[in-house]
């Protein structure tokens, strides 16, 4: 991304981060937003899995290390286990954003054979709009002049 780590940093600290990061296509709703992004701070989501059976979603930050990383952890939801860290490193022309994430499906044997067909696919789709959110707003000249809490 053209822009500073500490920009990009800036854009999830947004109150409402995680509703730019929502495809619109996505069945999700925030039912609470995080504070911030530091240690401790909840989010709650309502989603459907298979676009079928609602779950609420609850993820709690574990790490807070601004400009350059924080971390979330799922307490209860859609998977039998997700931590996704936000990684952001400086690069010659502007930075880079990585998103890590480390999770393990529900339903045993089926939900391990199900995720290379339908989980990691839906999971780049999202991430692919997630990133490109971020980018035009990180590289949009009007934003800079906004104020950073909207």
């Amino acid at each position: 991304m053209r822009a500073t780590p500490e920009r990009v940093w800036a854009f999830h600290e947004l109150p409402d981060a995680l509703e730019r990061l929502t495809p619109p296509w996505e069945h999700a709703r925030i039912i609470k937003q995080a504070q911030s992004l530091q240690v401790g701070q909840e989010a709650i989501i309502e989603t459907k899995i298979f676009g079928l059976i609602p779950v609420k979603w609850v993820a709690r930050h574990t790490l807070y290390r601004p400009p350059y990383q924080f971390e979330d952890v799922q307490v209860s939801g859609p998977f039998k286990s997700w931590r996704h860290r936000h990684i952001i490193e400086p690069h010659a022309t502007g930075s880079v954003l990585r998103d890590e994430i480390e999770y393990v499906p529900l339903l045993g044997l089926l939900g391990a054979f199900a995720a290379p067909m339908v989980i990691i696919p839906k999971l780049k789709r999202m991430f692919d709009y997630r990133h490109d959110a971020t980018r035009r707003w990180c590289e949009a000249e009007g934003s800079r002049s906004q104020p950073i809490n909207e």
